[in-house]
């Protein structure tokens, strides 16, 4: 404990710990391809546009689990409406809903487990900070891995994303903890240096290996990496 740099490590979510399920996503896109009898994909800005009908002008989109669960419903509905599906409406949207919302939509990185369980048996305060809805936490009980963390600060709980120091702080406080004392990673360069920014030691996670820096990494593992070696510099 005397050797110990770090208090608390924090993660981001989609694209760092986990990402989305090809398989939900193929079926999502056969499903709605063979409704409309056309092909279909859903590109990002395709993805915001609904997001944007589907919040009805509501400001913030949602701020319960049941607030998620009648916006993606919607969303659903207008995807269908999008690609002109008006035959058993209603019941197809239902059906997207229930297969692709919280439904084994994400899965983990091979690394993540075996990282999580390491700086957990360390004693490691961890937390969560992403952009996401307020399903981040229920996601990630899902998956096994909630019980690693003592924090979850979602953008929209908070009213704020990455990197508005907003949301920084919020995390910082839910974990007692100061900038200064903290880890964090996440897949969105923008974010990393925003973190680091506000005072964390902030890793950009390029998993294609092709980014450069000396806060760049392409393996969750290299964090575990880089605790170890500043512990062992100081014993």
């Amino acid at each position: 404990m005397g050797n110990r740099r770090y208090q608390a490590i924090f993660f981001d979510h989609d694209g760092t710990l986990t990402y989305n399920n090809p398989e939900k996503e193929a079926y999502r896109d056969e499903m709605i391809s063979l409704w409309s009898g056309k092909p279909f994909s859903l590109p990002y800005e395709k993805t915001m546009k609904l997001f944007a009908l589907a919040s009805e002008n509501r400001v913030p989109w949602y701020r319960t689990l049941e607030d998620e669960r009648e916006f993606f419903k919607r969303y659903y509905r207008c995807m269908l409406e999008g690609e002109g599906i008006t035959e058993d409406l209603a019941q197809r949207s239902e059906k997207l809903f229930a297969e692709l919302w919280c439904n084994h939509d994400r899965l983990l990185y091979p690394e993540t487990v075996e990282v999580l369980e390491t700086f957990h048996g360390r004693g490691y305060k961890m937390g969560v900070i992403s952009d996401t809805s307020p399903s981040l936490e229920y996601t990630l009980q899902q998956l096994g891995v909630a019980r690693y963390f003592t924090s979850f600060t979602a953008s929209s709980l908070v009213g704020a994303g990455k990197p508005d120091p907003v949301i920084f702080n919020a995390a910082l406080r839910a974990q007692g903890v100061a900038a200064g004392d903290s880890l964090y990673v996440d897949d969105c360069e923008r974010e990393a240096d925003g973190a680091r920014s506000q005072g964390f030691t902030a890793f950009y996670l390029d998993r294609t290996g092709k980014a450069q820096g000396c806060w760049t990494i392409s393996h969750l593992g290299q964090l575990v990496s880089f605790v170890e070696e500043w512990e062992r510099e100081r014993r």
